[in-house]
């Protein structure tokens, strides 16, 4: 399959790279700056392109199977405003292009997953720590849900650079949690992948932790 990559060479990111390269995709991975892609292979290519170039995400997303974002905004407590209107062009030139399967990475404590952290956990880290960047995760999933594609929004833990197990805990419907959740970002990335070819949370916003 031909897969974009938006946020490829971040931490989860490069992981995503690797792993859908390994599994035999052929991978476009779309960075700013296209040194920061540290991989080399055959069926990857690397393109060199801003959120807001319209053209440049045309031609890319075009033809491809599937898009996955794994984009995260760099601070706390200032809104990625690059990246909101970023998640707003891909939906929206998906939706021109009939690329219809797209995975998004948001956070756990976005939309109705914020309920089922405990407190005072909740209060701390949903309400204070992590304010601005769930904010900005809210209002991406409220345009991804919006939209005609076939998405996943995958809602991970606390992310760590623990090893690759694939003991993961995963679904949709409402649940209730004690302590603190995390999972690796390689554990993530193998997840995030599967959703390409999985039809159990399409059109669902999916939690995720080990």
């Amino acid at each position: 399959m031909k897969i974009v990559i938006f946020g490829a060479s971040g931490k989860t990111g490069s992981l995503l790279v690797d792993e859908a390269l390994k599994s035999g995709h052929n991978v476009i991975a779309y960075v700013r700056k296209p040194e920061s892609i540290k991989s080399d292979h055959p069926n990857l290519k690397v393109v060199a392109g801003y959120l807001n170039e319209k053209d440049k995400l045309k031609s890319v997303i075009s033809g491809s199977d599937a898009c996955i974002s794994t984009l995260g905004g760099a601070s706390l407590t200032k809104h990625s405003r690059e990246i909101i209107e970023g998640i707003d062009n891909i939906v929206s030139i998906m939706e021109e292009e009939s690329v219809t399967r797209f995975i998004y990475l948001s956070s756990f404590g976005a939309g109705d997953s914020r309920k089922y952290m405990p407190q005072p956990i909740r209060f701390l880290i949903a309400d204070i720590m992590l304010l601005v960047p769930l904010t900005d995760h809210n209002t991406n999933e409220s345009r991804i849900a919006r939209s005609q594609l076939q998405w996943t929004i995958v809602r991970p833990g606390g992310l760590t650079d623990g090893a690759k197990t694939g003991n993961m805990k995963h679904g949709h419907v409402e649940t209730k949690l004690k302590g603190s959740i995390s999972i690796s970002r390689s554990n993530v990335a193998v997840f995030l992948l599967s959703q390409v070819t999985s039809r159990d949370y399409v059109n669902k916003s999916v939690w995720l932790y080990e």
